[in-house]
């Protein structure tokens, strides 16, 4: 071997957890890019009743936890880094590289990795409309099935075309493909259902936001978690320093303090 010869990539060992290969194509985790870490778990602790524990990944990075079951990360490293403030979905898939390479051929562009953390390997995408995703290859962090169970609900990816969105997406994440495990799509009037195991996991939705000044209805993917009362989160949010933008009987839409959006949604209102 040369001194030009690139070393070889390291082969993950398996593990006993279930890996991206078994659910690939499905969101398998959610991840919040915050400013101040205090401020962000003292929030969603009011709010969504989460504990939280510390990674190897350093000071700025916790896992929460929803009864004890890992439901989400949280890297306060907006400001460091030079982050937007927002939630992220991840959605597994078995090589990482080739899930960005196809992005960029489709017109997708690759913003940040793949890098590695143990025990997998991540990368952050925006699609041909700039809705941001992440992408996960690896040892997932919680047993899919229970992660799905606790928290979030679903993600609906507001942008402007669904069928054309869902033919990007479809083409990186290997959507209703042929492959065992793989997500099957459905079109259901003007939006695009995606389902894993029979359940809806995801939905695009078409929408005129071409113009819109705000830059909270431009193309973005939208996380939904499951809750018990609405209304109560919604002044939970309001007590710490969080906002709500519209409020409904079984959703609201809430503000963090760092001005990271989602929605809490009932079960009545998940699907």
């Amino acid at each position: 071997m040369n001194d030009d010869t690139p070393p070889p990539r390291p082969v993950q060992k398996k593990r006993s957890g279930i890996s991206t290969h078994s659910v690939f194509g499905a969101p398998c985790w959610v991840s919040l890019t915050s400013r101040d870490l205090q401020t962000t778990e003292e929030f969603y602790t009011a709010v969504l009743g989460w504990r939280w524990r510390s990674v190897r990944l350093g000071d700025h990075f916790r896992i929460a936890l929803a009864e004890g079951v890992p439901v989400a990360g949280i890297a306060a490293v907006a400001a460091m880094w030079q982050m937007a403030v927002a939630w992220t979905p991840y959605f597994a898939v078995p090589d990482a590289d080739e899930a960005v390479a196809r992005a960029r051929e489709r017109g997708g562009t690759p913003a940040v990795g793949p890098l590695s953390f143990p025990p997998g390997r991540a990368a952050l995408i925006a699609d041909r409309d700039g809705a941001v995703f992440g992408i996960w290859e690896g040892e997932l962090v919680s047993n899919w099935e229970t992660w799905r169970r606790a928290a979030p609900t679903f993600i609906r990816l507001h942008t402007r075309n669904a069928f054309d969105s869902a033919m990007f997406y479809g083409e990186v994440l290997g959507w209703a493909s042929d492959k065992p495990g793989c997500c099957e799509v459905e079109y259901v009037g003007g939006e695009v259902v995606l389902r894993s195991r029979g359940d809806a996991v995801a939905r695009i939705d078409s929408g005129a936001v071409e113009a819109a000044p705000d830059p909270s209805v431009r193309p973005h993917w939208q996380i939904h978690f499951a809750v018990t009362d609405v209304a109560e989160c919604a002044r939970a949010a309001e007590k710490h320093g969080g906002s709500v933008l519209s409020e409904e009987e079984t959703e609201a839409i809430l503000r963090d303090p760092d001005g990271a959006q989602f929605t809490v949604t009932t079960a009545r209102g998940a699907r």
